[in-house]
């Protein structure tokens, strides 16, 4: 099995800010794979689903994005899945909207989700990182990611969703370079 989580923070007043495009990543992922509706679990919400032939356990931690790694660690204990086998999807300051990038391990490059999870599991996860923009000006990161989407912003990200949520498959199954291209021609496709 493995573990897809998507990054956020729990509650209305968040629902639409940049920091949750984690979130709305994975609701797209359960849309497109017929998920069975999320439930309250592993401090969380979590949902069961096939992606391909592959079993995926879907997360929504509800700790708020600095104590993200306690849900994940108790999902992935109570499962007993691999920090190998653990894909966490969130919003990336240093890519620009609409653009994606995979990778395992690294750094956390400030996002206190990412620390969060690699204190408790330690750092070999995969990274789906979903490009949000920077703001120019580190003062105005944290009011950046906290502040919601523009409504010149809906058509992008609504795509982006779409294209990780189409190819979640190639994802699933590791082949990491496969669903980046194909999530990038998704998003020229659909003009961005």
């Amino acid at each position: 099995m493995l573990l897809f989580v998507g990054l956020g923070n729990p509650g209305k007043n968040y629902a639409d800010n940049r920091h949750n495009i984690g979130f709305m990543a994975l609701d797209a992922i359960a849309r497109a794979c017929n998920a069975a509706p999320f439930r309250r679990k592993f401090q969380g919400e979590a949902s069961e689903a096939r992606i391909g032939p592959q079993r995926a356990l879907l997360l929504k931690p509800e700790t708020y994005m600095n104590e993200s790694g306690r849900a994940v660690a108790e999902a992935a204990r109570f499962h007993k899945i691999p920090v190998e086998d653990i894909v966490v999807l969130h919003d990336e300051l240093d890519l620009a909207p609409g653009k994606l990038r995979v990778k395992r391990g690294g750094g956390d490059a400030g996002h206190n989700g990412l620390r969060s999870i690699t204190a408790y599991m330690g750092g070999a996860y995969r990274r789906v990182r979903l490009g949000i923009g920077h703001p120019g000006d580190k003062a105005l990161v944290h009011a950046f990611v906290l502040s919601d989407f523009a409504k010149a912003d809906k058509p992008w990200v609504e795509a982006l969703c779409d294209a990780v949520a189409g190819n979640a498959e190639a994802l699933a199954k590791g082949d990491d370079s496969l669903f980046q291209t194909r999530v990038h021609e998704a998003m020229q496709k659909a003009g961005f």
